[in-house]
């Protein structure tokens, strides 16, 4: 799906080239240098052949065609890979690739590498899309229209509120992922299952030693093979993000509804809703959108599911996830790089809302209403008060006001002065645009606690 013709443009192209098959050769080859570089400072073995060894591990040097018919015959990833790395360093360097390692070191190491490069492009598609969002939320802080619950109207308030919503829950999303990264993806150089056996005690300096040169962290915990819940646990914040993000998507393509027509996304001349109705103006981005993070939500279980390994190495689980994170990889910055469009380029229609807000003729304020008659009665009563005359006005069409007016308590009880005020929906917004206000500043700041 990432390279078809029909639906390649759905997916970041710089997400494809962090984990095409190259580049994963590379990444692999990265480790193995840098496994040769730190044992060779630390002594294990002689730096003329780790200077070999980085000299030679460069995909340029490899045929990807031939290493695929290799894999494929030795039905093993790596070893005709470091077959070749042996072939060109030569003796005696070639003696000392790979020295005290296992392939899902050199795979584990390799994909931190690569999750670490994918997270900025993460990162960076969430936090422009945060930016236009931010923008948006006070432009409109004070726009008024209809809070919607259950998919009926609810209470007013501004679209710089719900704007802010967004952006509040997308802050937690942004903190979660940059505090799960660095204890997720590691260095992961325990030998063939955790022990450092091949390298005794100096294992821990050589792991500490590889995850420097690579820009890693060791783990703080055992190098051990059969563990994967770091990786599910930074796969289930991206998850978590996937599930704002359309949720996100799904309000706006609502929103776009020719009935509502409180928003729109980016159009262009040449941008085409349908083959046969011409007229179609489709949410096509926000839908987009939706199905990106559909796709990334679904690896989620999946990444969980191999957390469930026997003993302490299980290829029938490391065969998933070898596959697996490169598609997290992808999906997730491409499903940030579409949000960013979307937030950019989303129009909005506050003219729509406001006319929207007044379609109940007063009954989206009732609540307004129930508290200006408390000081004449209990909230109990003025609530039963103002159900029975909200739903008089619903199955008459009368305007709420009147269906209060010609309750039987005001024929023996004064009308409490404001009370037909109170039912303009615009007046009663609450803290929308001060809530909008501060939660932005809050976000910018980069953290969910104020100040």
């Amino acid at each position: 799906m990432f390279e078809s013709f029909i639906t390649q443009h759905w997916f970041s192209a710089q997400a494809k080239a962090i984990w095409s098959d190259e580049a994963t050769l590379q990444a692999w080859l990265d480790v193995e240098a840098a496994l040769a570089q730190a044992q060779a400072h630390l002594g294990i073995i002689p730096s003329e052949a780790a200077a070999v060894i980085g000299k030679m591990a460069h995909v340029r040097h490899f045929d990807c065609a031939q290493l695929s018919q290799d894999i494929a015959f030795a039905q093993h990833p790596l070893v005709p890979v470091l077959r070749r790395l042996e072939q060109l360093c030569g003796e005696p360097a070639a003696g000392y690739i790979h020295w005290g390692a296992t392939t899902q070191n050199i795979f584990d190491t390799a994909s931190a590498v690569q999750m670490h490069r994918s997270h900025a492009l993460t990162m960076g598609g969430l936090s422009a899309g945060m930016v236009a969002l931010e923008k948006l939320a006070l432009e409109h802080k004070d726009a008024p229209m209809a809070g919607r619950t259950h998919g009926q109207h609810a209470l007013p308030m501004t679209f710089g509120f719900k704007v802010a919503a967004w952006l509040d829950e997308l802050g937690r999303a942004k903190d979660r992922l940059h505090g799960r990264l660095n204890e997720s993806f590691t260095a992961s150089m325990g030998g063939a299952i955790g022990t450092f056996a091949a390298v005794g005690s100096i294992g821990p300096a050589v792991e500490a030693a590889v995850a420097t040169q690579l820009g890693l962290t060791p783990p703080t915990g055992l190098p051990i093979r059969s563990a994967y819940d770091r990786v599910s646990d930074y796969v289930s914040a991206l998850a978590m993000l996937a599930a704002t993000l359309q949720k996100i998507a799904q309000d706006i393509v609502f929103m776009q509804r020719t009935e509502i027509g409180e928003v729109a996304e980016a159009f262009h001349m040449g941008k085409v809703g349908s083959s046969t109705m011409a007229q179609k103006r489709n949410p096509s981005t926000a839908l987009l959108l939706i199905s990106l993070a559909r796709m990334l939500r679904s690896r989620g279980p999946v990444a969980l599911e191999a957390m469930v390994r026997m003993d302490e190495g299980d290829s029938s689980s490391t065969n998933v996830t070898d596959i697996l994170l490169p598609e997290i990889g992808i999906l997730a910055a491409s499903v940030c790089e579409t949000f960013a469009s979307l937030a950019q380029g989303l129009v909005v229609f506050p003219d729509k809302m406001h006319q929207n807000l007044e379609l109940t003729n007063g009954l989206i304020a009732s609540e307004s209403a129930m508290m200006q008659l408390t000081q004449l009665m209990g909230r109990h009563q003025a609530h039963h008060l103002l159900y029975e005359a909200a739903q008089r006005a619903q199955s008459s069409g009368m305007p709420f006001i009147e269906a209060i007016l010609s309750h039987p308590h005001f024929t023996t009880h004064s009308i409490p002065a404001g009370l037909a005020e109170s039912l303009v929906p615009t007046k009663y917004v609450g803290s929308s645009a001060e809530l909008t206000i501060t939660t932005v500043e809050r976000v910018r700041a980069g953290g969910q606690s104020p100040g």
